[in-house]
């Protein structure tokens, strides 16, 4: 493998302040992550991360290579044109950012494009960045499609070695094959090398995966401070808003929608109702209730994947 520093550059500056701030911290920094191009059902991680970067203060620490690790012809970024030149380019940026919570606490935030290629050389290189700053716990989240209404609680899967942080969540199943992610990787690789991790992924309704879905980035949200004791309530307020507004609308078009889709919610709250009644009652499998097989999900991860890759092309 070819040296993962090459992948990356630290911003002198941010990297003073970062210093400092771990300096004031000895029990480490937290660093949430999320990248965009895989599954994110909801723009649940998406969302999180457009609040959380224009809504607190932050210094860039480290930038990423993107000309070496996106494919542009796969995600062209957007370039503005106005009547005889162009005048802008919505650069991409794969960055490690330092926010501040509302208590003035520190805390890592690495997002942006998902990495075309040099996974494992990209991972080694996060794994560098988090032995560097010293960070206590790394978080990963984003959204996946799930057979739930959104009438519902939006549902959490934890994964990854710091379960404890979240405790009281049951698996679905037990094993379970789905396409691969570098965010995923990251994951696997830092907990392989010893560190702690922890992943968060909403459950979004199938039938709006597709659609900005603020409930499920709430949810996140919510499961990322309870586990990390940042103090975030700006972020929570406006996304509770925004929740609040579009499951209004929901609720507007599915009032003018068609017979089989009412019936799909509906069935949908039926099989939910049960599966909560059985775990209520610690008894799974008396229940009639249909979760997804691990071949399901893997199957619907597929499709969400392929709609979304067309969209782009």
């Amino acid at each position: 493998m070819l040296d993962p520093q090459d992948l990356y550059a630290w911003d002198p500056k941010g990297l003073a302040v970062a210093d400092v701030a771990l300096a004031q911290d000895t029990a480490g920094l937290v660093m949430l992550y999320h990248f965009d191009g895989y599954i994110d059902a909801g723009d649940t991680g998406e969302q999180l991360v457009e609040r959380l970067l224009g809504g607190l203060p932050g210094q860039t620490v480290a930038r990423f290579d993107v000309d070496r690790l996106v494919d542009y012809r796969a995600r062209r970024p957007v370039l503005t044109f106005e009547r005889d030149r162009w005048t802008a380019y919505d650069q991409p940026k794969l960055e490690v950012n330092l926010l501040q919570d509302a208590t003035g606490a520190p805390f890592l935030l690495l997002s942006g494009p998902e990495p075309d290629v040099e996974w494992e050389r990209f991972a080694a290189a996060v794994r560098q960045i988090v032995e560097r700053l010293g960070v206590r716990l790394s978080v990963n989240f984003h959204g996946i499609p799930m057979g739930v209404p959104h009438t519902r609680p939006v549902g959490i899967t934890p994964h990854g070695n710091r379960l404890d942080l979240m405790p009281g969540h049951q698996p679905l199943f037990d094993e379970a094959q789905v396409p691969g992610s570098a965010e995923s990787l990251v994951e696997f690789r830092l907990a392989e090398a010893g560190h702690d991790v922890l992943g968060v992924a909403a459950h979004v309704p199938h039938y709006i995966a597709r659609s900005p879905y603020p409930d499920a980035a709430l949810t996140v949200l919510e499961a990322i401070t309870a586990a990390t004791g940042l103090v975030l309530p700006s972020i929570a307020h406006a996304l509770r808003t925004e929740a609040h507004r579009t499951q209004s609308e929901i609720e507007r078009q599915i009032g003018e929608g068609d017979e089989e889709l009412v019936a799909l919610v509906r069935g949908l709250e039926n099989q939910y109702d049960a599966a909560a009644g059985a775990q209520t009652r610690g008894n799974l499998v008396a229940e009639p209730m249909q979760l997804p097989s691990a071949d399901e999900l893997g199957q619907e991860f597929e499709r969400f994947l392929a709609e979304r890759e067309g969209d782009s092309g």
